[in-house]
């Protein structure tokens, strides 16, 4: 081949190219494209609907293009899904989970995943329809928790922090509640954490502890709970997650980059300016 082009040569092969792979790749693994301003690789990216793929869509429409990134974002209800589909290779990253949640998925399903710093902390709320302050919750009162470890210590802990419980060690769990670290005798109904909002209505229920995301897609506000995460010094800010073996992806390296730009963090502030997502 010759080792210079013509320039309609050089358009020609381009677009060649370009059909080639539009035509046979169907794999969404992060692609490369020519474009007029450059290269564009594209990012498959996994999120729950609030506020992660929000926050997705203004990097994706402000910061994207200039970075030489195209996003396609791909939305997950649960906690569950979006793992898997990294894993499987259908995304090239998520964003949905802390890193408590993340190191417990890796020891229990061994998933070779790899991580950036905390982008963003939604604190976790006790909601109640009945109660006005958590102290009000009766003895053997009905508490509705996910069934997710890292998220039910999280729970548990803020159950502590109000005063209902007592001496919660990382490896409590409902079922090991002692009488002791249980006073009041509360009881617990266990759920997958998309489903315990929706257990605030049952009259059965004293209180629900609720995640983040999900408080945000109720349409609540977590000033309107009961109780609720102290923010300083709290480990569950949420992470951009990858393969480990793309620890070298470029593309990724500047997604994480925008991901913790001031930008974004003014963003998440004029969003949330109740406090539901705190950048940091």
């Amino acid at each position: 081949m010759r080792k210079i082009l013509t320039a309609a040569a050089a358009a020609l092969a381009a677009t060649m190219a370009l059909t080639a792979c539009g035509s046979g790749d169907t794999t969404p693994e992060s692609s490369t494209s020519a474009s007029a301003s450059g290269t564009t690789t594209k990012l498959v990216v996994g999120a729950s609907p609030v506020p992660h793929a929000k926050i997705l869509e203004f990097v994706r429409d402000n910061l994207a293009a200039d970075a030489g990134l195209e996003i396609e974002i791909q939305e997950f209800e649960d906690y569950v899904l979006p793992n898997e589909a990294l894993a499987s290779g259908d995304l090239d990253a998520n964003y949905f989970q802390h890193l408590p949640y993340l190191e417990n998925q890796i020891a229990e399903k061994g998933y070779e995943f790899s991580h950036g710093e905390g982008i963003h902390i939604e604190p976790f709320a006790l909601f109640s329809n009945q109660y006005e302050s958590a102290s009000d919750i009766p003895d053997g009162g009905q508490i509705a928790i996910t069934n997710d470890p890292s998220n039910q210590y999280r729970g548990l802990k803020l159950l502590e922090e109000s005063g209902l419980l007592q001496g919660i060690t990382e490896d409590t769990t409902v079922l090991t509640l002692t009488d002791e670290q249980n006073p009041k005798g509360l009881t617990f109904e266990e759920t997958q954490p998309e489903v315990v909002v929706q257990l605030l209505d049952d009259p059965t229920v004293a209180a629900a502890l609720i995640n983040g995301n999900f408080i945000l897609t109720a349409g609540l506000k977590a000033e309107d709970s009961i109780a609720i995460e102290a923010v300083e010094g709290n480990p569950y800010a949420n992470v951009l997650v990858w393969r480990t073996e793309d620890d070298g992806n470029p593309a990724i390296a500047k997604l994480d980059e925008l991901l913790h730009s001031q930008e974004v963090k003014d963003f998440i502030k004029s969003e949330w300016p109740s406090g539901d997502v705190i950048p940091g």
